[in-house]
């Protein structure tokens, strides 16, 4: 983890994930595993610093300048700080037909948050994101970037964020 005063770094075991995803492509076409490793880079760290970006792009062996037009050009980046667990709500026409904004609405309010807010204790982000093609599945919410939750009614709301306290 990044200390105020030191230079951010990729541990042993995300530099071993970076390998892994370079591996997958030839020695010239390095660039195409630049979501990967921002990503891995982005759980280790929770957030992509511009110094962690340009970190990333010279273990890659790209240009900084490759890395941040990735990191800036996706979504699913986070380019300040971000609370523990970052709730994106889906807000697309099928989730908003079926629910998307007033699950965002009771978050805002169980959270005391709004988009782009993160709670005083750190521990929620509160994101609305565009399609996250479970439209059959509405409202949905994705944690972390990583986990879909559906059908996300207010008693559904409570129990996920119940189990992330």
């Amino acid at each position: 983890m990044v200390t105020s005063n030191q230079a951010p770094t990729l541990s042993a075991e995300s530099q071993a994930q970076i390998d892994r995803e370079l591996a997958k492509y030839p020695a010239d076409q390095r660039r195409s595993a630049l979501m990967s490793a921002l990503r891995i880079a982005q759980v280790e760290h929770r957030w992509l610093s511009n110094e962690l970006i340009a970190v990333v792009a010279d273990y890659v062996g790209v240009p900084p300048i490759a890395a941040m037009e990735v990191a800036t050009f996706y979504n699913m980046f986070d380019m300040k700080p971000v609370g523990k667990h970052k709730i994106t709500v889906c807000t697309n026409l099928p989730c908003a037909l079926s629910g998307g904004y007033q699950a965002a609405d009771y978050l805002k309010q169980k959270l005391g948050i709004g988009f782009n807010e993160t709670t005083a204790d750190g521990k929620f982000t509160l994101k609305e994101g565009e399609c996250m093609g479970a439209c059959g599945y509405a409202p949905v919410l994705l944690v972390n970037n990583h986990s879909m939750c559906n059908h996300m009614t207010p008693d559904a709301i409570d129990k996920k964020l119940a189990e992330l306290e």
